[in-house]
């Protein structure tokens, strides 16, 4: 047998390393046998999404000239790593800005939500939605419906923009279609969602079409995910009956490629994860002692000094969060830092370079390039924070 044009004749399991691995986690990423499916299913601190391995080999997609052929199965197994289909790519020693986007009309800006490469959506302080290029132009500027600050906004699988109205309780889409208005041309603005007693603050939409939400009624707060105007999910509590979110305080969610959902619940001082099936994994509650102040340096015996900011000092401070195609959460900190955690909670850098001050909004494009609204400059700077 030629090592280099071949495998082993078998898939094993992940787990006993003995048995045929006949089926595969889509969420975990391993191999599974007959006898050890039962077990991987009961660990509920994750999601978990098991398929056979043919099925899942037939969604595969990696070069041809990489195809091994496994005769004593009669199907195709990729080649190792292509399971995962994650990019190859490390995190910057020192994230660099790339483009500093001057926007105008905004006092304060909050959100920023990627509609493409080349186009970003943004909102703040005021009620108007508005379309930059890359240029810092303006493309497009839009009213909410109600007339009230919007208090989130995402992109959605459609590509339409979605808002939280936290004033009057509602989700809204902006649709393509336009009305007449004397000499005016208003874009219209469905209101997809109305809720009773609760308010809506952040909010994302998920891989699977799916809206999820963050909201509050007086001393609560949950995550309701939505299909449609359906509630399908309601996350609220841990095992044990106590409050998974702090009660107050604006809140931003974001859900991973795993299909965690990820709270930046400032008042906890904590990035708040739970498994798609509502269960808590982790808080991240900061970077390690031995790291605090610092940018971390994985190889090189090179730092840079990481200024906290004075109300936020011994404390993480999480605002906005976004996820990249890799897996990792990114979310703004205090005054002037990005902090990037992998999608298990472990520290992996922190960032204040780039001039960022007071970074609120995230989002990420295509190509994982980093997009960061300023608060009070009004700017917005794509940094790239891998290589």
């Amino acid at each position: 047998m030629d090592p280099q044009h071949s495998a082993q004749d078998v898939v094993r399991c992940t787990l006993c390393k003995d048995a045929v691995g006949s089926m595969y986690c889509e969420f975990c990423h391993i191999h599974i046998c007959d006898k050890c499916d039962g077990k991987h299913l009961s660990d509920k601190s994750k999601a978990h999404r098991v398929v056979s391995l043919t099925q899942f080999v037939s969604t595969l997609k990696y070069p041809k000239s990489q195809v091994i052929q496994t005769e004593e199965q009669g199907y195709t197994v990729p080649p190792a790593g292509a399971e995962s289909s994650l990019p190859d790519r490390t995190v910057l020693e020192i994230p660099c800005l790339i483009t500093d986007i001057a926007t105008k009309g905004y006092r304060h800006l909050c959100n920023v939500s990627c509609l493409s490469d080349k186009e970003i959506w943004i909102s703040g302080q005021d009620k108007t939605l508005k379309l930059f290029n890359l240029k810092g132009e303006l493309i497009k500027s839009i009213e909410t419906k109600s007339g009230n600050v919007p208090e989130d906004i995402a992109v959605a699988q459609s590509g339409k923009l979605v808002y939280t109205d936290y004033a009057d309780g509602s989700i809204n889409l902006v649709s393509d279609t336009h009305t007449q208005v004397g000499k005016k041309l208003l874009t219209e603005i469905q209101i997809l969602i109305k809720l009773r007693g609760w308010r809506p603050r952040g909010l994302c939409s998920t891989s699977t079409g799916d809206l999820l939400v963050i909201m509050e009624k007086k001393e609560q707060t949950k995550v309701v995910r939505f299909s449609g105007s359906t509630v399908k999910q309601s996350i609220q509590w841990d095992d044990q009956g106590q409050p998974l979110y702090t009660s107050g305080n604006v809140k931003y969610l974001s859900e991973n490629r795993n299909l965690d959902i990820y709270v930046a619940d400032s008042r906890a001082n904590a990035v708040v994860a739970v498994s798609a099936a509502g269960t808590l994994r982790f808080r991240y509650t900061g970077p390690p002692s031995t790291t605090r102040g610092l940018f971390p340096s994985d190889h090189t015996k090179v730092r840079f000094r990481y200024i906290e900011p004075p109300f936020t000092r011994g404390l993480f401070y999480p605002d906005h969060i976004t996820t990249d195609s890799l897996g990792n959460i990114l979310t703004s900190d205090g005054i002037n830092s990005i902090h990037i955690i992998d999608q298990d909670g472990s520290f992996l850098r922190c960032f204040n370079n780039c001039s960022l001050w007071y970074p609120r909004g995230l989002s990420v494009d295509s190509r994982d390039n980093l997009f960061v609204a300023e608060y009070y400059t009004g700017h917005v700077k794509k940094i790239q924070c891998y290589k």
